[in-house]
């Protein structure tokens, strides 16, 4: 397998970009500096409700994730995250609560990744990408999978313990390979989802098995859902994709094969496209692009040779 991490540098993707955050993870299991950190004036909170926070317009066009000092955030202690520490050594909390609170100004608005990950700076982004992560395993393993016995929450929501059998659970992260095929005519290979609005194709995609390796998965989920087989396969990038627990590995795949079979399940339909092929597609708004914040854009930009239109 090789790589094009050289050449992805200069581009990070949406999501995945250098946040400037320290997750400072030795800090978790220390009581007495949560305590202190969270007592800090310059300390930075948030809240994070069904995958949503608040976020806001600024007057120079930004958006931001609203964040309040935490004497002023709602009460909790449960539910409080610690998030990690930025080059001014201020602190981040998320508090996962039921609702989001409202604001005076009425200004700020409900949001989640897909509405302003590509909106929000590196490093709200990454405060976001984390906090919601963290929200969908907390609410998805309140219970032992050992016992039955509720767990409690430890290690500033990154653990959690069974009080019963003394078992530990730690977040959950499920890989997924998401991967642009092309063919010997250096035609990219789109398939749509029978759930997607009418036009929408994206790179294929799908989870790794167990006792499988990458590579293995992209070659069995492409000819799974197009019948199409590959040969050569080259990691390109990664994304953390929280819906609700994924990590998007990205690859550029060689394909040894051209006939399509789709499964009919997963993948609706299945084309190939040359660049003049899908430019003229995007014009005549037969093909829809993926979502901006996805690395599916990234891997077919790379191929397409330009910034694909968004929709």
């Amino acid at each position: 397998m090789t790589t094009r991490t050289d050449r992805t540098a200069a581009q990070p993707i949406t999501l995945s970009g250098a946040s400037g955050i320290d997750r400072a993870a030795h800090h978790r299991l220390d009581e007495a500096w949560l305590a202190a950190a969270w007592s800090h004036p310059t300390t930075r909170v948030f809240v994070v409700s069904g995958g949503q926070a608040l976020v806001d317009d600024t007057p120079d066009g930004r958006t931001e994730l609203v964040m309040t000092p935490s004497f002023e955030a709602p009460p909790t202690e449960t539910h409080r995250y610690f998030l990690g520490i930025d080059e001014d050594g201020v602190r981040y909390f998320a508090l996962q609560k039921d609702a989001l609170p409202g604001r005076i100004d009425q200004s700020a608005r409900p949001a989640g990744l897909r509405e302003a990950g590509a909106l929000l700076s590196a490093r709200d982004a990454g405060l976001l990408v984390h906090a919601v992560a963290l929200e969908n395993w907390q609410r998805l393993h309140r219970f032992c999978s050992r016992c039955g016995e509720r767990t409690v929450i430890a290690a500033a929501g990154h653990i959690r313990r069974c009080p019963a059998c003394g078992a530990e659970h730690y977040p959950r992260t499920d890989p997924a390979v998401i991967m642009l095929v092309t063919d010997d005519q250096d035609r990219a290979l789109l398939g749509r989802q029978m759930h997607w609005p009418e036009g929408r194709f994206s790179t294929l995609a799908g989870f790794v098995e167990p006792g499988e390796s990458i590579e293995q998965a992209v070659v069995r989920e492409v000819a799974e859902e197009a019948g199409v087989t590959v040969g050569e396969v080259e990691y390109v990038a990664s994304q953390p994709w929280p819906f609700p627990s994924s990590l998007m590995l990205g690859f550029m795949a060689r394909a040894i094969s051209s006939h399509i079979q789709v499964d009919g399940e997963e993948i609706h339909e299945a084309r190939w496209f040359s660049r003049e092929d899908l430019r003229a597609a995007f014009k005549s708004g037969e093909v829809l692009p993926p979502s901006g914040i996805s690395i599916a854009a990234r891997l077919i930009e790379l191929w397409y040779g330009e910034p694909l239109p968004r929709s």
